[in-house]
């Protein structure tokens, strides 16, 4: 059975979207000499809800360049094109974290890519580390105490685990390109197009950096400029994301007329719990089982911070944070922080989002220039940036190749996807990533979060994109028909 990273409450503040930092040399993963076979696979929905027929196989490739160094399994899965007269150039996806797996990811966005599918071939590598490809989980932790000197015990098992079958420093995103290529190389395609969402997006950048002559095109989904070491900022925008919702609930005449202002209850709440948390009870989402929960300070910054990722969620967090305020009702944020807690213990694999972030981020981040003063007046505060600090002074640094942090020029054709809300990587870190992008175009959504790819139309717009590459005449007037998530003013939905 597989386990299960040590995701406790507060290190759930640390993963999707901590992006990703100071030495040692990248494993260089050989193609194998012969082409590898594919067998009929079906790929699950991780909540269960569909299966999707693939094809699947794995390539085997170098865990390092150290003489004599084991071997580790790549899981690919293709999406064969429907159309007998494909494209030569397949579509590779790149999923988010660090610590996302592409076939999981996929599986919950297949309507998204059903028209690029017509003509090309979707190849899901699942990055080393993640999914199917030797995933870096640990034991379950079953303490969901938040308490902040609990972590690096739990670390230090987790990493002490780890070490037994890994050289868990291996796992960056410098290495991870050349298994990209080394893959693409294994299945004939001279050239590839890349989407890369969140995390992926720094890996896709880097595989253009090192591979231009491979890369036909390459779609980008939140984006992280190359040259930005995360950290400090994680609190600050996603206080910024939070104070967009609750001005866009001031705008609408609905939202208003049932909240007022949203920011009130928010900092009410914020003080209320700042005394101690409320014990509640609510059903476990499978069983029905009653299950107590102690809702406080770390478990309203998680609800937050993830609902402010999809508009959808962000809906409904004005009436989530009136309740509690007004009604003493914590069901409607409890409820969204244990959907939180539960897709990310699915999702992530913790040990490569720690050999990610501590190798790309955290060793670039300089003490002196972080502002606690102003952290402390965000709801994440300085928690984020002292767990992640904490996790970086146990966890091992990896390969880092010396132009990864550099800004990326080039001219081959890039579509940059932003949300104006997003509190992970917000429309800036698109526009200062294009600025040596030749052949760029960026698509900005108004009210929405982190990932388009989902959005109504948009997959209209990647079709395209892929079929002519060019950026300045691609048509995106489709996007402006689409209706963003109402905000919800009752239980029953938004008004009328």
């Amino acid at each position: 059975m597989k386990t299960r990273s040590p995701v406790t409450p507060v290190a759930l503040l640390l993963l999707c979207g901590t992006a990703w930092a100071t030495a040692g040399h990248a494993a260089a993963p050989d193609a194998p000499a012969a082409a590898p076979t594919f067998s009929p696979c079906r790929l699950a929905h991780p909540m269960g809800l569909a299966g999707i027929e693939a094809e699947c196989t794995r390539i085997e490739v170098a865990e390092s360049d150290a003489p004599g160094a084991r071997r580790i399994a790549l899981s690919v899965a293709r999406i064969p094109a429907i159309n007998r007269r494909k494209g030569s150039d397949p579509l590779f996806l790149i999923a988010g974290g660090p610590g996302g797996g592409t076939q999981d990811m996929y599986a919950t966005l297949v309507p998204a890519f059903a028209r690029v599918n017509r003509d090309r071939d979707l190849i899901l590598l699942d990055q080393r580390g993640t999914g199917r490809s030797g995933a870096l989980d640990c034991p379950d932790y079953d303490d969901d105490t938040p308490v902040p000197e609990r972590i690096e015990p739990v670390i230090r098992a987790c990493l002490t685990t780890l070490q037994r079958d890994h050289d868990v420093a291996q796992y960056t995103t410098s290495v991870a390109v050349r298994d990209l290529d080394a893959v693409r190389r294994a299945l004939g395609y001279p050239r590839i197009n890349l989407y890369g969402v969140s995390y992926g997006s720094r890996v896709a950048q880097h595989y253009l950096r090192r591979y231009p002559a491979h890369t036909r095109s390459v779609i980008l989904d939140g984006v992280v400029q190359p040259d930005r070491p995360l950290g400090p900022d994680l609190a600050l925008d996603a206080e910024a994301s939070l104070q967009k919702i609750f001005a866009r609930c001031r705008g609408d005449a609905a939202c208003r007329a049932a909240f007022g202002d949203p920011e009130d209850d928010y900092r009410a709440l914020r003080t209320r719990l700042a005394n101690g948390a409320r014990r509640i009870t609510l059903p476990k989402p499978r069983s029905g089982e009653p299950q107590t929960l102690d809702f406080g300070l770390v478990q309203l910054g998680i609800a937050l911070r993830f609902s402010s990722y999809g508009a959808a969620s962000a809906a409904v967090l004005p009436l989530a944070l009136h309740r509690a305020v007004h009604a003493d009702d914590y069901t409607p944020l409890a409820t969204l922080y244990g959907l939180t807690l539960r897709s990310l213990e699915q999702s992530i694999a913790a040990g490569m989002h720690n050999s990610v972030v501590c190798t790309e981020d955290i060793p670039f981040v300089q003490d002196a220039n972080v502002d606690r003063a102003t952290l402390a007046a965000t709801y994440l505060g300085n928690a984020t940036y002292d767990l992640l600090k904490t996790v970086c002074r146990i966890w091992p640094r990896g390969p880092l190749d010396a132009d990864l942090r550099t800004p990326l020029r080039s001219a081959v054709p890039v579509l940059l996807l932003s949300g104006s809300d997003d509190p992970v990587t917000p429309p800036a870190y698109a526009i200062a990533a294009m600025r040596g992008l030749s052949r760029s175009r960026h698509v900005l959504l108004a009210g929405e979060g982190h990932g388009q790819v989902g959005v109504r139309c948009m997959d209209r717009v990647l079709e395209d994109f892929l079929r002519a590459t060019d950026p300045a005449k691609l048509d995106t007037t489709c996007l402006a028909k689409r209706v963003a998530a109402p905000f919800l003013t009752t239980l029953a939905g938004p008004a009328p």
